[in-house]
């Protein structure tokens, strides 16, 4: 054999011995572990979204400190104060005003002084009310100044406030007494002595201001499991009006569509046998209904999603940024999420996006459920947004951020990961083409979304919030609804009212009404409103004149005042909705972000309740109005127990002002109407159940931006899609890797003490 071919088959030689002990040193070795690589900072790291920061433990702390010390009255905590007490009821962070706010972060102006909005309820006064502060500056206040008759126009009147939970601890002990005057009734009825039973507050709270009268639904309470399906058919009306509560007492009862003056009346007609009774066995752990009790062993894990190098945003104090976006976010603790300072690209999008209201609205043929109406952000959205299950709340490795709040407590409390922030990848393409004309290409971008989630609980309620950031610059806000539904006890034409769900009860109709606000600022603050919609017209053909054609055509038009972009629920929007700012695109079209409304919403309140402009916001799909200091919140804490002469009416902002190169507000409604049906037990599912609306780029950019985006990819051969310069996902099986997962802990249940109080606490 020739030497040279020799020695070409010694080294080929070799190098399969090399590439087979190569095989066999990594046959079986798991995957390396991912190695994260922090983003580039996309916006400088100056601290400048602080402005817009909850409050922390530390500065709540030192405002009540500073409030005990400098008010001369004396304060109880609200843990346990009275009606009759003084006691600070909240505090939250004080917002500066929009113009000093842009000033410092846009001007080079002085970071305006950090304060905070304290709450206080004088119940030990000649004339108790509802008094609210600004305190600060923060953290060493110094000063404070009363702005109740700035913001309201006057004192607030004491029987507005919210109901605390010394009062439903209270409530509760007077159910429990009345119930002791009918044992035998409740043993006939429920089989029970009254102390396993459950109660479920409703409100509003009467029917005419200064009233606090509310009926208690009472249901069979099972460990573990929600009562909220288990109604036993006796409901109590109990007055809870004086700042005595030994005052207090129970003026009406409610059984199988009866009613009677006391639980004594209950009792002896029930021994005179002329009650019929039905008898609602208490439900056993095994079989309980609504019990969501796994009934099969776990399976084989699903999908998960993680990132090979670690998350692509970046968070840092009360910031995320992510490819091309800023957004400061925060947590009001009636009002809930809250974001500040939406930028893309650098240039801000939107000044606030705040949710403001939810309204759930019911129906029923029993007390408590025809006359519920309830405003949750008066029991607390941000408050009872607890922490959330990795994995299923929010995907395993999102981030996961504390959330802090002083309510009903001296002492700041906080929810530890009760905000998740994380990348979404939706599984779906956000642009894509396949050319098999003229030249064979692919080219495409995966969606990938930013994702800022919190769950509200509302005792039987569950909201997921989300706001989402797309590449292409499009905003995306969504609220899906889960949980238990409320129900009531069937009896006579209850399917009038909904659908039977069990052996004794209605779930019961009703409707889910979300209100946001949003603050643009398109090209900055000054914009205007434009709408373009189709309609058809019919010519003759141009190149045969004994022919018609009937072609579409775009009708535009530009709002000049309040009362034309204020749209009623049930009507249609234009098609296009677009808020514009003063300068054009390349192309010469006003640089503009459309508006795209997801809702199907139940029927507004009729102008003829005596409530209804408490919640007057609902009539109106979309409402934009010229932007005030003086209206930061389209309703108001205290409209939920005095909805007859609301402290906030939002019809009251539409007064025809010009919004033509105005600094605007849009103020949006989404809901659903929710009819519950056997497939709502054990829960309501998110599927189906979520509204919600966009904001999307509309001649604002020359071209799509997401154009710019490193996951774009093209490729017009076999070579180049299998090339990583072409196609980064051909280099994911070089580059995977086993992500490191943090160990799965929960610690949502160490701030909740039981039995809890009854209503939606």
């Amino acid at each position: 054999m020739h030497l040279k071919t020799a020695l070409i088959l010694l080294v080929l030689a070799f190098a399969t011995i090399f590439a087979l002990v190569c095989v066999l040193l990594t046959r079986g070795r798991g995957p390396g572990t991912c190695q994260h690589q922090p983003p580039e900072p996309e916006v400088p790291e100056d601290g400048r979204s602080l402005v817009f920061a909850d409050l922390t433990p530390e500065e709540l702390a030192q405002v009540v400190r500073y409030l005990r010390g400098s008010l001369g009255v004396p304060l109880v905590d609200a843990s346990r104060a009275k009606p009759s007490d003084n006691c600070i009821a909240s505090v939250d962070v004080q917002l500066p005003a929009k113009a000093e706010v842009l000033q410092f972060l846009d001007a080079g102006g002085a970071r305006p002084p950090r304060e905070a909005l304290a709450v206080l309820y004088f119940g030990n006064q000649e004339d108790p009310n509802v008094t609210e502060y600004v305190v600060g500056p923060l953290p060493q206040p110094t000063y404070h100044r009363d702005v109740t008759v700035q913001k309201y126009g006057g004192k607030v009147p004491y029987h507005r406030r919210p109901v605390t939970g010394v009062e439903y601890v209270a409530i509760s002990a007077l159910i429990q007494d009345e119930l002791r005057k009918a044992p035998r009734f409740l043993a006939a009825c429920c089989a029970s002595d009254g102390t396993d039973l459950a109660v479920l507050t409703t409100a509003p709270r009467g029917f005419k201001s200064g009233d606090r009268s509310s009926w208690f639904v009472i249901f069979h309470a099972v460990e573990g499991t929600g009562y909220y399906v288990l109604p036993v058919g006796l409901e109590v009306l109990v007055e809870h009006g004086e700042l005595d509560i030994s005052l207090w007492y129970l003026s009406q009862v409610f059984y199988n569509g009866r009613y009677f003056s006391s639980t004594t009346k209950l009792e002896a007609d029930f021994l005179a046998g002329l009650l019929e009774v039905i008898r609602v066995e208490k439900p056993q752990d095994a079989a309980v209904m609504g019990s969501m009790r796994p009934r099969r062993p776990p399976g084989a894990p699903g999908p998960l999603q993680f990132e090979p190098q670690g998350p692509r945003y970046s968070i840092r104090d009360n910031r995320v940024t992510f490819q091309g976006w800023s957004i400061a976010f925060g947590m009001n603790p009636n009002t809930g999420p809250r974001l500040f300072d939406i930028r893309y690209r650098r240039e801000r999008i939107i000044y606030e996006l705040s949710l403001q209201e939810a309204l759930a609205l019911y129906g029923s043929n029993c007390p408590g459920g025809m006359s519920t109406r309830y405003l949750d952000g008066s029991f607390g959205i941000g408050r009872f947004a607890y922490e959330l299950v990795r994995g299923v709340d929010c995907p395993y490795t999102a981030t996961y951020l504390d959330r802090h709040y002083l309510a009903e407590s001296d002492v700041p409390r906080t929810n530890q990961n009760s905000l998740c922030v994380f990348e979404h990848d939706a599984a779906l393409p956000l642009r894509r083409h396949f050319s098999d004309t003229q030249s064979l290409y692919y080219g495409g971008l995966r969606k990938s979304v930013l994702v800022i989630r919190a769950v509200s609980t509302l005792i039987n309620y569950d909201y997921v919030w989300d706001f989402m950031f797309h590449s292409n610059g499009a905003v995306e806000v969504r609220v899906h609804a889960t949980g238990y539904i409320s129900s009531s006890f069937f009896h006579g034409r209850g399917i009038d009212y909904g659908n039977k769900v069990g052996p004794h009860t209605l779930g019961t109709m009703h409707l889910h009404h979300i209100h946001y606000k949003v603050d643009l600022d398109i090209d900055g603050q000054l914009n205007s409103l434009e709408t373009q919609d189709m309609g058809y017209e019919q010519l003759r053909a141009p190149w045969s004149d004994q022919n018609t054609i009937v072609r579409p055509f775009l009708h535009r038009d530009r709002l000049e005042r309040e009362n034309e972009a204020a749209f009623p629920l049930e009507a249609p929007l234009p098609r296009y909705l677009s808020f514009t700012g003063p300068k054009t695109n390349r192309w010469g079209h006003a640089r503009s972000y459309r508006l795209q409304v997801v809702s199907f919403p139940g029927k507004h309140l009729p102008d003829s309740s005596p409530m209804e402009r408490a919640v007057s916001w609902g009539r109106y799909k979309l409402a934009v109005t010229k932007r005030k200091e003086e209206e930061p919140t389209s309703t108001s804490v205290y409209n939920q127990n005095d909805p007859w002469t609301p402290t906030v009416a939002f019809a009251d902002f539409i007064d025809n002002e010009t919004i033509t190169n105005e600094d605007l507000v849009a103020w949006i409604s989404v809901g659903f109407l929710h009819v519950p049906h056997a497939e709502d037990i054990p829960n309501t599912v998110t599927v189906g159940n979520g509204v919600g609306f966009f904001l999307r780029p509309y001649n604002y950019f020359d071209e799509d931006p997401s154009v710019d985006s490193p996951d774009s990819i093209y490729f017009s051969s076999e070579r180049e899609a299998e090339a990583c310069e072409a196609n980064p996902l051909a280099c994911l099986p070089a580059a995977a890797c086993a992500p490191q997962l943090p160990p799965f802990r929960y610690g949502g249940f160490l701030n909740i003490s039981l039995p809890p109080p009854p209503g939606r606490l």
